[in-house]
């Protein structure tokens, strides 16, 4: 028989909701030491739930809640655990897609502090940063080397000399950089100095950052199987309109 486990003022984040029955609502969480974890906030749906308002997206939490560690936690308490966070337009967009990568890329109950520390860090950056491509693409760097995808890129992956800033390469995902061929798709090549940029987390050189986003995007989607981002579908959408 598995025991009840009960967890007393957990720092935390809501990362997605769903209605539950009549009115309660289920909980995607992100804690910092029980990683990501399911839980129902009952009757939060009522007229007159006080926990309707704190139990948002972004919002820095203190959660309490019990359970069987082996199935869906029932949430105690909720209060703010920092000042309330604000995002809007591209920004919000931006937390929605940090939010879904999270879901997507993280097994429950597998907790990651430094991935937590850096979401915490994301969310409050996104707030004042006029250019959120800057965070997400360090956000995107951390989730993949804290779930084990890390990337090479300071060496050759064939010949394990160090990256010639001037050279080309093509990165071969779950191998790394390798020097670019002649007939090597223009989409898949990258110059050393912007691996080695991309490495370092210096991203404020414009072509940098343009490579960090190529690169990404094609490392991610490998690894969620070809399976599209809704986030990134509705950006798409909204940016046509």
């Amino acid at each position: 028989m598995t025991a009840t486990e009960r967890v007393d003022l957990e720092l935390a984040f809501v990362l997605h909701g769903r209605a539950y029955r009549e009115t309660s609502q289920l909980l995607d969480i992100l804690t910092r030491d029980h990683g990501r974890i399911s839980m129902v906030a009952r009757g939060m749906r009522r007229p007159k739930a006080g926990l309707r308002a704190i139990l948002q997206p972004f919002q820095p939490l203190s959660l309490s809640w019990f359970g069987r560690a082996d199935g869906l936690m029932t949430l105690r308490t909720a209060e703010p655990s920092g000042p309330p966070i604000s995002l809007h337009d591209a920004a919000l967009m931006a937390g929605f897609y940090v939010n879904e990568l999270v879901l997507r890329f993280l097994h429950r109950g597998d907790p990651h502090p430094g991935l937590f520390t850096a979401y915490a860090d994301t969310i409050g950056r996104l707030t004042t940063s006029n250019r959120p491509e800057l965070p997400l693409r360090r956000f995107e760097l951390k989730l993949l080397a804290e779930v084990g995808y890390g990337l090479n890129l300071d060496r050759d992956a064939a010949s394990g000399e160090p990256l010639d800033p001037a050279g080309r390469y093509e990165y071969v995902v779950e191998r790394g950089p390798v020097r670019a061929a002649a007939s090597s798709d223009v989409e898949a090549v990258y110059g050393g100095a912007d691996l080695l940029a991309i490495g370092l987390g210096d991203l404020t050189e414009g072509r940098h950052l343009q490579s960090a986003r190529r690169l990404l995007r094609n490392i991610l989607d490998h690894h969620l199987g070809g399976k599209p981002l809704r986030t990134r579908e509705v950006y798409t959408a909204l940016k046509r309109q």
